[in-house]
């Protein structure tokens, strides 16, 4: 069992920073491939970062390349998501998740789900 709590959200401008963060409890840390997935309203939720369980592989949604950066820490468990120049289109609640012993970023299964934070980008 693997318990994810976000932290980070809020309302920001457009052109702004948020930083999320996703602190892991229970398992080895190490043994999850992480991601985050965003939900807007009204629409399904979807992958926007991943990292492999080394942190030396990534992925990322077409729509956040060049402006939103994961991390991960595995000696504090944790991982992150640097988003830089948002959007008003990135507004969504955003959810971390873990895939016990996947070996790619693009994470196709999930088995752990945060609660989510709200990320609101104002126009």
């Amino acid at each position: 069992q693997v318990q994810l709590v976000e932290s980070g959200g809020g309302l920001v401008q457009a052109g702004g920073s948020l930083r999320l963060s996703c602190a892991a409890s229970g398992r080895t840390f190490s043994s999850y491939t992480m991601g985050w997935f965003h939900q807007a309203p009204g629409k399904e939720r979807e992958l926007v970062a991943g990292i492999n369980r080394s942190g030396t592989g990534t992925y990322y949604a077409d729509s956040v390349k060049g402006r939103f950066t994961i991390s991960r820490d595995n000696a504090k468990s944790t991982v992150y998501l640097q988003m830089n120049s948002l959007e008003p289109e990135d507004t969504a609640v955003y959810y971390c998740a873990a895939n016990f012993a996947g070996s790619s970023p693009y994470m196709r299964n999930v088995d752990y789900w945060g609660q989510g934070t709200q990320v609101t980008v104002s126009s």
